[in-house]
């Protein structure tokens, strides 16, 4: 049998670090990755044959659990039809009434293969819409891995600890102003000195990269008050919230209506797809109809289309609020059992997502989630996973509750937990 350490070795050999993005090498947690098999619901199969009870659900989107009928069946159709056209088709038009419906600041939107590019083409689009250069983004807060946005970037960069990147040039993030996560009155302050010159700011309205940190009441309407005094975009990153926090992302939930919005791989049900959208007036500058050029030969694929429509339409159905309060009993249970033990731990929950902190008191930015004790999170991740709990290889992300998660899932977590030494 093949197993996961075997195909570590042999992938190091072709492939940086032997993986594909970063994190999945698990170097922050002193481990090496598990090769996943196969996956079904809320439970992954690794390839030396070991059950996991998986909250990082690749990283957010299979909200539904892994293998949903519905899904797989659309799926399977489309690649029945032809994996890839390259020209339009028509679950492309479906979904994108589907999300127009779904979320408030959207009428008008382009897909895309990836949050990375929906990000990178906001900017774009935000530049090319007000004729400013500069960025406000928030430390901690990632949006892909576009130039402009891996200034104090969160997710693989901050578990790295990498505060920059090489081949990012200066003249390129010298148009990037960073803030505190919470923090209006920087924000204020970077408009009183760059106003003019400020294209939009860029935030996640729950931010998911640094851990879970929510938005502090106020926060998302101060940015709003802020971009329209100053003639400025407000983009709301829904990669990770959209379609998670509610049925129509962050901005129904909270009612804060921003200009542009991107969303990521959970409308494809966790193919490769993302997009971004919002009113008509500025998603009419990009081409063809305007002068913003963004283009993409998979864009609108007829698999991920087939899956994300599939996957909206049984989201529209789903009892949110019910997984909501089940996702918050079981952070508070986990948090209970590891103060018990001793640790430090604070622990930030919302919708369907939760992020464990070793730390004492609230985390609220990036300063307070970086105080969390990553050796503590080392041995707890390793100690669960050993238990067959999946959990992400960061203490800077957020753990993913699904639709698919059983009450028995819950138990085995629990468990496990009340087993771990720390």
């Amino acid at each position: 049998m093949t197993t996961s350490k075997d195909l570590f070795a042999a992938a190091k050999r072709l492939i940086p670090g032997g993986v594909n993005s970063p994190v999945r090498a698990c170097l922050s947690v002193g481990s090496d990755p598990l090769f996943i098999a196969s996956a079904k619901g809320a439970r992954l199969t690794t390839v030396d044959g070991d059950e996991l009870v998986d909250f990082v659900m690749s990283w957010g989107p299979m909200l539904l659990g892994h293998q949903h009928p519905d899904v797989a069946r659309a799926a399977h159709a489309a690649v029945d039809r032809g994996a890839s056209y390259g020209a339009p088709c028509p679950d492309e038009v479906r979904m994108a009434e589907l999300v127009a419906e779904a979320v408030p600041g959207v009428d008008m939107l382009r897909m895309v293969n990836s949050g990375t590019e929906a990000t990178m083409s906001a900017l774009r689009l935000a530049r090319g819409a007000t004729g400013r250069d500069k960025v406000v983004k928030f430390k901690g807060c990632y949006h892909g891995h576009a130039d402009a946005f891996l200034a104090a970037a969160g997710s693989g960069v901050a578990t790295l600890s990498i505060p920059g990147t090489p081949g990012v040039p200066a003249d390129t993030v010298k148009d990037t102003l960073l803030a505190d996560y919470n923090d209006l009155d920087a924000v204020a302050a970077l408009f009183a000195a760059h106003g003019a010159d400020i294209a939009c700011v860029i935030v996640e309205p729950m931010a998911g990269n640094m851990g879970l940190v929510p938005a502090a009441p106020g926060f998302l309407e101060g940015l709003r008050t802020l971009c329209d005094e100053h003639g400025a975009l407000l983009i709301f990153d829904e990669v990770i919230t959209g379609f998670r926090l509610a049925y129509g992302g962050a901005q129904a939930r909270f009612g804060v209506t921003p200009d542009l919005t991107t969303l990521g791989k959970i409308i494809g049900g966790g193919f490769p797809v993302g997009c971004y959208g919002g009113k008509r007036e500025i998603m009419e500058r990009i081409a063809p109809v305007g002068d913003v050029y963004q283009a993409g030969t998979l864009s609108g694929n007829p698999v991920a289309m087939a899956a994300g429509v599939a996957t909206l339409t049984a989201l529209r159905q789903a009892d949110y609020a019910a997984l909501e309060a089940r996702t918050a009993a079981l952070a508070d249970e986990l948090g209970d059992i590891l103060r018990a033990k001793g640790a430090p731990v604070t622990v930030n929950t919302l919708a369907s997502m939760f992020t464990i902190f070793f730390t004492e008191g609230p985390v609220t930015d990036f300063p307070s989630a970086a105080k969390s004790d990553g050796a503590l999170y080392t041995s707890f991740y390793r100690q669960m996973r050993d238990a067959g709990i999946y959990l992400a290889p960061s203490g800077f992300e957020c753990a993913m509750v699904s639709f698919a998660h059983t009450d028995e899932d819950f138990a085995k977590t629990l468990d496990a937990a009340r087993a771990v030494k720390l």
